[in-house]
């Protein structure tokens, strides 16, 4: 069985050098290879027929490139040594290149800022496509450094992409041998569709019971990870962002029901992304293995 890499969009900025130290050290917690890769992207203009390139590929630029992603390649494997470390200049628009080299990767990594072809990664359209369509979990590094002996926290409505979260948040805890903090949101109905007999406190109970419930057989299975469950009353945004304070890497699912629907699909997702206190991974769907 081939080992999957740890995939990470470089491209020399801040942003990326932070999400290459972040690859870097998983890749030596999991034992696993760790690819760079540049996008080089060009932009193309409308021809009579059909779009054709504004400017022909720039040959030394892309050389540039290379020696950069070389540089790059090198002083990893100086600071990591046990990594198998490679990189690649890849033509394409970086959401499409990420997408595919997904497929058989274990993970992509992307810093929260970047220029060249990461330019605005998750501030429009491209970090949805790249957080919603990825055959792998996505981490985007971000935040200041986490402390080390923080927790995994996971947010978690039962949903399936949550079941996935959760099976990544309680592997990242297993191999970083820190405790697992399991996070479930829930609010209110509006006072207008509110029942007459509503009890806060009902609901609550109910929404932990579930959860309970849901992670019954988890820790049956996984009995060495210290697991904390969380039942908090608020809009999952904010839930989410305030749970990250003290965390290593907050996860969530790329899909939800409940206090996390819609969670990669608007102002909560913008609001983890832009304002988490660590490093966020959304998980999609877990990497299958290849032959």
């Amino acid at each position: 069985m081939k080992t999957q890499p740890v995939v990470v969009g470089y491209d020399a900025s801040e942003s990326a050098q932070a999400a290459l130290g972040w690859a870097l050290d998983e890749g030596a917690r999991a034992g696993v290879p760790v690819r760079l890769i540049f996008a080089f992207e060009w932009q193309a203009v409308a021809g009579s027929i059909a779009p054709v390139p504004g400017n022909w590929p720039d040959q030394g630029a892309r050389e540039d490139a290379r020696k950069m992603v070389d540089a790059a390649v090198s002083q990893a494997r100086q600071t990591h040594p046990e990594v198998t470390v490679t990189g690649t200049v890849v033509d394409g628009a970086a959401a499409v290149v990420l997408r595919e080299l997904s497929r058989k990767a274990r993970l992509l990594v992307l810093g929260s800022r970047g220029h060249g072809g990461f330019a605005d990664l998750l501030l429009g359209s491209t970090s949805i496509t790249v957080t919603a369509h990825a055959h792998c979990p996505v981490v985007v590094v971000r935040g200041e450094t986490p402390p080390p002996a923080g927790p995994v926290v996971v947010g978690v409505d039962g949903s399936d992409s949550a079941l996935f979260a959760l099976q990544y948040a309680g592997e990242q805890a297993v191999a970083r041998g820190t405790e697992l903090r399991v996070v479930r949101a829930w609010t209110a109905p509006a006072p207008r569709w509110r029942p007459a007999d509503y009890e806060p406190a009902v609901q609550g109970a109910a929404e932990q019971a579930e959860l309970d419930e849901l992670l019954a057989g988890w820790q049956a299975v996984h009995p060495q990870v210290k697991v904390i469950v969380e039942v908090i009353e608020g809009p999952a945004g904010r839930v989410m962002v305030d749970a990250s304070q003290d965390a290593q890497l907050v996860v969530v699912g790329s899909r939800g029901r409940g206090g996390f629907r819609g969670l990669l699909l608007g102002s909560i997702s913008q609001q983890l992304l832009h304002h988490a206190h660590c490093p966020v991974a959304v998980v999609r769907e877990l990497p299958t293995a290849t032959a």
